[in-house]
C-alpha cells in the first residue's frame, strides 16, 4: 500500500470516528432531557444526520469547497460522485465523506439546545438551514483554499486559522442554536420563581455520551490532517490535554460557586475543553494546551451564568459550550500559537485581529441569517409545539411513543386534575418505574385512609366547637342576666347606706351604726365592681365590645386616673408618681377603654404593693413610632413562671395573691383584652418581693401625631 493510501485509510478511519460523535450527541441529548422527551431528542439526530448529508451531497460540498472565483460560494461538485479508482479520486471521495461529517456534526449541536419544545418539521427545517445554507458557505470562507481550483476563500486567504473546526463547527452550530433559543423561547415552567429547575433524567447517558463524543473528537481533530504524519500524535496529545483541563476546570469552578460538584458543569467543562482546542491543536504546546481547555471550561460555565440571567433556555448548554468555548478557541490561536507554523506568518496582534474577525464574521452570517429566516418562517409555521403536546411529551405528541414512566405522569396528572385519589396507578411490572408506582400507590392508600380519619375528625371537631358556642353562650346568657339581678339590690344597698352616713334623718347615735353603715356600703360598692368586671369581661368574651374610637389626650387621662386612685392610695400609705415625656401627642383610641386600662393597671399596682411603697405612672413615645403606657411598683411583684398565669381570667396565684387582696382576677386579662382591641400589646416583667412593670402599647398608627401605618 502506498503511502498515499495510509493517507486515505487514516482519513476514512478519522471519519469513522467522527460518526460516532452522533451517538455521543444522542446519548448526551437524550440524557440532559426529561424522559417524556427522551426519545423525540434521539430520533432528532438521526434525522439530522440524514438530512445534512443528503444536502451536503447535493450541494453544500458544492457550495463549500467547489471552484469559486469570488471567494464566497463555491460553483463545482454539485451532486458529489466519488467513483475512481486513482489515488487523486481516492483521496476527492474520502475528503468528500470527512467533511460531511463535520456537516453532520454542526447540524446536531441546535438539536440540544431546542430540545423539548421544538416540533420534530421544525426541526428539519432548521436543519436544512444550517446544513444547507450557513455552514457550506462559512466552510467556503474560512476551508477552501482552492482545493479544487478557483480562488481560497476570503478569510482564509487573510490567513485565518481553524484547524478542525471551532468556528467553522462548533461557533457555527452555536450561533444557529442561539438564534433558535431567543425565537422559540424558554420551556414551560423554566423560569417561574419557586418551581424546581428542570433536570435531565438520566445523567449517567449524558456521561457516556459525553466520552464518546471525546473518542470520536480524535478523529475530529486527528484526522484533519488528511494524512497520517508526524504531526498526529501531538495533536491527539492536545486535544487530550484540552478535555481533560476543561473537564477539571469545570470540577473545581463548580464546587467553589455552588459549593457541590454539579454534573452538568463537569461534562459540559470537558466538552468546552475540546471545543477551545479544536481550532489551535496542531500549533500549540501542551502547556497552552492545558491553559486553552482550562479557560474554555471557565468560559463556557460563566456564559450559561449569563444566559440564566438572561432567561435563555439552552436545554444542554450548547451555546455555552459550542459558541462561547469556541470563539475562546479560535482567537487562542494567535495568543498561543506558535506564528511560524501559520500560513502567512503575521504577527500576534495581526493574527488576533484576523482570527477576531473570523469570529464576527461567523457571528453576523450565521446569527444574522438564521435569526431572520427562523423569524419569518415562525410567523407562518410556529415552530414551536403547542402546550398540552409540551405537557404530555414530545416522545407521545409526536411520535405515539408511550412508555411506563409517562403512562405513571399521566396518571398522577389525573390524580392532580380531578383532586381524587381513590384509584391506584397502573404499574407496569418489571419498568423501571415499578418502584416508584408501588410506592405512590402505598402512599395514596395511607393518604386515602389518613383523609377520611381527617374527616370523621372535623365532623366531631364541629359537634364539639357547637356543643362549646352553647355552653359559652348559655354561660354568658347566665352571668348577664345575674349581673342585672343583682345591681338592683345592690343599688338600693348602696342608696340605703348613704342615707344612713348622710344622717338625714337626724343624728344616729351610737357610733356602731355608722360603722355598719360604712361596712354596708364599701361592701355593696365592692360587689358592684365585681359585677361590672365580670359583664365587661362576658361582653368581650362574646365580641359585643365596639369601640368608640376618638382622639384622646393622654396626659389628661392619665391625670385624671391619677386622681381617682390618690385616696385609695393615701389610704394605704402609697405614694403616687407620673413621668410624662414631653410633648405627648394624642391617640386614637376609646376613652372609656383607655380609662379602664389605667385604672385596672394603678389599682392593681396599690392593691399589691405595701404600705411605704411607690407606684409610678410613665408614658413615653417610643423609637419605632408607638406610645407605651408603663405603671411600675414596690410591691410583692411575681414569681418568673407565675407571669402568664396573671394574664388567665379568674386566675388567683396562690403563693401570695390570697383573699385579703381581693378581686375576681379580671384586672390584667381585662387590660389584654382591651389593648388587643386596639391592636397593642402587653408586657409584664416582675420579682417576687421587687415590684412588677405592666407596659402597655398602642400601635403607631393609632398615635395621631405620626400618623404611620399599622405595625
Amino acid at each position: 500500500m502506498t503511502p498515499d493510501r495510509i493517507d486515505i485509510a487514516w482519513m476514512l478511519v478519522a471519519t469513522c470516528m467522527i460518526f460516532v460523535m452522533q451517538a455521543g450527541f444522542c446519548c448526551l441529548e437524550s440524557g440532559y432531557v426529561r424522559a417524556k422527551n427522551s426519545i423525540n431528542v434521539a430520533l432528532k439526530n438521526l434525522a439530522d444526520f440524514c438530512i445534512a448529508a443528503l444536502l451536503f451531497w447535493a450541494f453544500g460540498f458544492a457550495l463549500a469547497f467547489g471552484n469559486g472565483e469570488s471567494g464566497l460560494l463555491g460553483l463545482t461538485h454539485w451532486f458529489f460522485d466519488g467513483r475512481g479508482e486513482n489515488p487523486a479520486d481516492l483521496f476527492s471521495g474520502s475528503f468528500f465523506l470527512f467533511q460531511l461529517m463535520f456537516c453532520g456534526t454542526a447540524a446536531t449541536i441546535v438539536s440540544g439546545a431546542i430540545a423539548e419544545r421544538v416540533g420534530f418539521g421544525s426541526y428539519i427545517g432548521i436543519t436544512i438551514v444550517i446544513s444547507g445554507l450557513i455552514y457550506p458557505v462559512y466552510a467556503h470562507w474560512a476551508w477552501n483554499t482552492g482545493q479544487y481550483g478557483g480562488a481560497p476563500g476570503w478569510l482564509a486567504a487573510l490567513g485565518f486559522i481553524d484547524f478542525a473546526g471551532s468556528s467553522v463547527v462548533h461557533s457555527i452550530g452555536g450561533w444557529v442554536s442561539l438564534a433558535a433559543v431567543l425565537i422559540v423561547g424558554p420551556r414551560a415552567g423554566r423560569f417561574i420563581p419557586g418551581l424546581p429547575s428542570i433536570r435531565g433524567h438520566d445523567l449517567v447517558m449524558s456521561t457516556l455520551g459525553t466520552m464518546l463524543l471525546w473518542f470520536g473528537w480524535f478523529g475530529f481533530n486527528g484526522g484533519s490532517t488528511l494524512a497520517l504524519n508526524g504531526s498526529v500524535p501531538g495533536i491527539l496529545i492536545n486535544t487530550t490535554l484540552g478535555g481533560c483541563a476543561g473537564g477539571v476546570a469545570g470540577l473545581l469552578a463548580s464546587q467553589v460557586v455552588y459549593n457541590r460538584i454539579r454534573v452538568e458543569d463537569f461534562l459540559n467543562g470537558t466538552l468546552a475543553g475540546l471545543v477551545a482546542i479544536t481550532a489551535n491543536c496542531h500549533n500549540v504546546s501542551g502547556l497552552s494546551a492545558v491553559l486553552i481547555g482550562a479557560i474554555g471550561g471557565l468560559v463556557a460555565m460563566a456564559a450559561a451564568e449569563v444566559m440564566e440571567r438572561l432567561k435563555l433556555d439552552d436545554a444542554v448548554g450548547a451555546v455555552p459550550v459550542h459558541l462561547a468555548a469556541g470563539i475562546w478557541g479560535t482567537l487562542a490561536v494567535a495568543l498561543f500559537g506558535d506564528p511560524t507554523g501559520w500560513p502567512l506568518q503575521h504577527d500576534r496582534m495581526t493574527q488576533l485581529g484576523i482570527q477576531a474577525l473570523g469570529c464576527l464574521a461567523a457571528g453576523v452570517y450565521g446569527f444574522g441569517v438564521t435569526f431572520i429566516l427562523l423569524r419569518a418562517i415562525n410567523r407562518v409555521f410556529p415552530l414551536r409545539v403547542s402546550a398540552e403536546a409540551e405537557m404530555v411529551g414530545l416522545n407521545q405528541a409526536e411520535h405515539g411513543a408511550g412508555s411506563a414512566m409517562l403512562d405513571l405522569v399521566n396518571d398522577m396528572e389525573r390524580h392532580r386534575g380531578e383532586g381524587r385519589f381513590d384509584q391506584p396507578v397502573r404499574v407496569a411490572i418489571g419498568s423501571e418505574v415499578e418502584p416508584i408506582a408501588l410506592q405512590y400507590n402505598r402512599v395514596i392508600a395511607r393518604v386515602t385512609r389518613d383523609a377520611e380519619a381527617l374527616r370523621r375528625a372535623v365532623e366531631d371537631l364541629k359537634r364539639a366547637k357547637a356543643a362549646a358556642e352553647a355552653a359559652s353562650n348559655a354561660k354568658t346568657a347566665f352571668l348577664g342576666n345575674m349581673s342585672h339581678e343583682l345591681r338592683t339590690p345592690l343599688n338600693a344597698v348602696i342608696g340605703f347606706s348613704e342615707i344612713l352616713t348622710g344622717e338625714l334623718f337626724g343624728p344616729l347615735g351610737d357610733q356602731r351604726y355608722r360603722d355598719y353603715a360604712n361596712d354596708i356600703l364599701a361592701s355593696g360598692r365592692h360587689l358592684l365592681s365585681l359585677v361590672n368586671d365580670l359583664l365587661d369581661h362576658t361582653r368581650i368574651e362574646a365580641g359585643q365590645v365596639i369601640l368608640n374610637e376618638a382622639e384622646v389626650d393622654v396626659t389628661a387621662q392619665c391625670e385624671a386616673a391619677l386622681r381617682m386612685m390618690r385616696e385609695r392610695a393615701a389610704a394605704g400609705d402609697i405614694r403616687l408618681f407620673s413621668d410624662y415625656a414631653d410633648d405627648l401627642p394624642d391617640l386614637l383610641a376609646d376613652e372609656r377603654a383607655l380609662r379602664q386600662i389605667l385604672l385596672n393597671l394603678l389599682g392593681n399596682a396599690v392593691k399589691f404593693t405595701p404600705p411605704g411603697g411607690i407606684v409610678t405612672l410613665s408614658v413615653r413615645l417610643e423609637e419605632d413610632g408607638r406610645l407605651a403606657l408603663a405603671v411600675s411598683d414596690t410591691g410583692i411583684g411575681m414569681k418568673r413562671e407565675d407571669v402568664p398565669r396573671a394574664l388567665e381570667p379568674f386566675v388567683q396565684l396562690h403563693d401570695h395573691l390570697n383573699k385579703s387582696y381581693g378581686g375576681t382576677g379580671l384586672g390584667l386579662p381585662m387590660v389584654q383584652a382591651l389593648i388587643r382591641l386596639h391592636g397593642g400589646t402587653i408586657t409584664i416583667d416582675s420579682r417576687e418581693g421587687d415590684g412588677t412593670i405592666v407596659t402597655v402599647r398602642f400601635p403607631r398608627r393609632r398615635v395621631v401625631r405620626i400618623g404611620a401605618a399599622a405595625d
